[in-house]
């Protein structure tokens, strides 16, 4: 297309484009007249992300931004390319356009933009439940990643939300977990919709539950998008925090909730048996270090699991990390060495405050009884 055809395109889009807008359209046509990319870039970054462009914004692509897609930053064209790619029919064109695209900016110098690119391609795949085409581009958008020494974050934010995503799709709860803070940690909050974020907690919280890896949820539950579970969904965040403090009367409350979700009801023993696992380590937690020998019957006292299942327990508890110890099976005694740390509550700070005074008494007694039995070998 000829600089007057481009001069009579820009024309007829003015005519079609809103009042407000049409102001973007004339610098466009000045930018591309004296070869001014940046400015003629930002400008049309303007115009798209206006929500009137809309009908606009695949023709603008394909005439006018394709014929000097390769003198811009790739970045910000895989950007504009995204914009214009919601326009089009279907999942199965965009998912061509996004392919193009992608090919289009695969160049040494421009990776980045390819990973932005191929991220978007598997979103789309993912969307038509061609998992294995997405898991593909996925894997190959990791390892670009993994090369880079930096990155703008919008690029890992785009790959971490599509990775989350399909392993939802696979019902793999603990990566979908990692990936899915991993994205919340890489984008501002007040960027995404309420909904959306309400949607975002829930789905964090069931993965938390249901995981057969996941026993500590203390990244979760120091994010601002737990605020989020309000209303009906209130009592996942308070089902958060009990297994947090091993709450087992709380967790009996808020039971009836457990088995009104498919989900958490088709692994309600494995939840039974992690919150029996929490209510272990906050037994074990509230005790000073040196009154940590616990016996059976303490035990199975403190976590409502009979005695001849604590063994089991503990060594569960054992393997997976959440405790470090020895098993006397004789005297039906265990002597715990350590306890995972976690997110204490208020109560749980207030625990420790006064252990901390309790330790800070003893250590004046020992001094005060070193000092009164040593005079004798000091003294001058």
């Amino acid at each position: 297309m000829s600089v007057d055809s481009i001069a009579d395109f820009l024309a007829d889009q003015r005519d079609e484009t809103p009042d407000e807008l049409q102001h973007l359209v004339i610098q466009f046509e000045n930018y591309w007249e004296r070869k001014l990319w940046h400015q003629l870039t930002d400008a049309l970054i303007e115009f798209f992300a206006n929500p009137q462009s809309e009908k606009q914004r695949l023709k603008f692509y394909k005439v006018f931004i394709l014929k000097f897609a390769d003198k811009i930053n790739q970045l910000k064209l895989v950007d504009l390319g995204l914009k214009a790619a919601t326009q089009c029919r279907d999942d199965q064109e965009r998912l061509t356009f996004l392919t193009d695209l992608a090919k289009k900016v695969d160049n040494e110098n421009s990776q980045d933009a390819f990973v932005y690119a191929t991220t978007a391609v598997a979103r789309v795949q993912l969307d038509l439940r061609d998992l294995e085409s997405s898991r593909k581009n996925l894997d190959k958008a990791e390892r670009i990643l993994d090369s880079f020494d930096s990155v703008e974050t919008k690029v890992h934010a785009a790959f971490y939300q599509v990775n989350a995503d399909y392993y939802k799709a696979k019902a793999d709860f603990a990566s979908y977990y990692r990936n899915a803070l991993l994205y919340l940690a890489c984008i501002d909050l007040s960027s995404v919709s309420p909904d959306e974020r309400k949607a975002r907690a829930y789905d964090l919280g069931i993965a938390a539950l249901v995981s057969d890896s996941i026993y500590n949820f203390g990244e979760l539950l120091q994010h601002p998008i737990l605020a989020a579970l309000t209303g009906d969904v209130a009592w996942l965040q308070e089902l958060l925090l009990a297994f947090n403090r091993g709450d087992l009367a709380a967790y009996d409350v808020l039971s009836g909730h457990i088995s009104s979700n498919p989900l958490l009801k088709e692994h309600l023993e494995d939840i039974r048996q992690k919150i029996y696992l929490a209510a272990l380590t906050e037994s074990v937690f509230r005790r000073p270090p040196h009154q940590r020998a616990m016996s059976f019957d303490t035990i199975s006292s403190d976590t409502k699991v009979r005695k001849d299942e604590i063994e089991h327990l503990v060594m569960k508890a054992l393997s997976l990390g959440l405790v470090r110890g020895t098993i006397d099976e004789v005297d039906e005694l265990v002597n715990f060495t350590w306890v995972q740390p976690r997110i204490l509550d208020m109560a749980q700070i207030a625990s420790m405050s006064q252990r901390l005074g309790e330790w800070g008494e003893n250590v004046n007694k020992l001094g005060n009884w070193i000092e009164a039995t040593g005079q004798d070998i000091w003294a001058p």
